[in-house]
């Protein structure tokens, strides 16, 4: 499988896009993870040819109007992903996640269907394969006590695109320490 590699600046640092000869994503993974993007296609495609290429000018444009504030920006990209059905459920799930929202694990489990409580672990599972870094949001998916579970690109991200989407509030900055030496 012929495949094209992209890479694009974000606020949250370099990323990497992988397009197919259609422009649709077939993979968005941040530089500093490029192996977690490497494993990802193997697993998907088995073997494939990697090309470097620009970026195409809808989902540049597109990224950089969802970072600019535009957070409906990515609702419409094409994507093509490889996986499991349970896999294409959630994704296909977590692109109906407005903007601006979070949901649970189970949740997102009874949505689709699934009243075993157990399902949220499978759920997450899945979640956690997702292959499109922010335009298939699995950020927006959170613990049932509203903590920010694991995140393949780093809970630091995972905070910053939802106080970005303003899901969850912005924390404030901490105070500085000072020293409480004695004599000082």
């Amino acid at each position: 499988m012929k495949l094209y590699l992209s890479h694009l600046d974000a606020p949250l640092g370099p990323m990497l896009l992988v397009t197919d000869e259609q422009w649709r994503i077939r993979a968005l993974d941040f530089a500093d993870h490029s192996a977690h993007l490497h494993r990802g296609l193997r697993e998907h495609y088995g073997s494939y040819e990697l090309a470097d290429a620009p970026a195409p000018v809808a989902i540049a444009d597109a990224l950089a109007r969802y970072f600019a504030g535009e957070l409906e920006a990515l609702d419409g990209l094409p994507t093509a992903t490889a996986g499991t059905d349970l896999q294409q459920q959630v994704w296909a799930a977590l692109r109906r996640i407005p903007a601006g929202t979070t949901v649970s694990y189970g949740q997102l489990a009874r949505a689709l269907g699934f009243t075993d409580p157990r399902a949220a672990i499978d759920i997450g599972a899945a979640n956690g394969a997702n292959p499109i870094a922010i335009v298939v949001p699995c950020h927006r998916v959170i613990a049932s006590n509203g903590d920010l579970k694991g995140y393949a690109w780093g809970l630091h991200r995972k905070r910053w695109l939802l106080e970005h989407e303003k899901a969850i509030q912005v924390r404030p900055a901490l105070p500085p320490k000072t020293a409480s030496l004695p004599g000082f």
